[in-house]
């Protein structure tokens, strides 16, 4: 079972906002859960400079039937040009937790 369960991650640069994505895919069921890692800060090259920003992770468990679905949700509603989205697969884990991740994004 642990090769259905990825985690898919993004950021961004206010708490709210970052709350308002954890929220909505679990609320429509694209995943199972979303951590939100306390404010980092993060350092990058964007349009040719440098840039620091003070940002939030939010850490998406899902299944990767449910990852394109996740995937669009998040790009439509984040305010970035080009938002952080990257995905992690789940190599192991509780039986108990990985099946809980996949009857909470099952769809109804």
């Amino acid at each position: 079972m642990a090769t259905e369960i990825v985690i898919a991650q993004t950021t961004i640069d206010d708490e709210e906002k970052a709350k308002a994505l954890a929220l909505g895919p679990v609320q429509a069921r694209l995943a199972a859960c979303a951590h939100i890692d306390p404010a980092f800060t993060a350092v990058y090259r964007w349009k040719g400079s440098i840039e620091t920003a003070k940002e939030w992770r939010i850490s998406f468990k899902t299944t990767t039937e449910r990852l394109p679905a996740l995937e669009a949700w998040v790009a439509e509603q984040h305010p970035y040009d080009v938002p952080e989205w990257i995905t992690l697969p789940v190599t192991g884990g509780s039986e108990a937790y990985l099946s809980w991740v996949v009857e909470e994004t099952a769809t109804v």
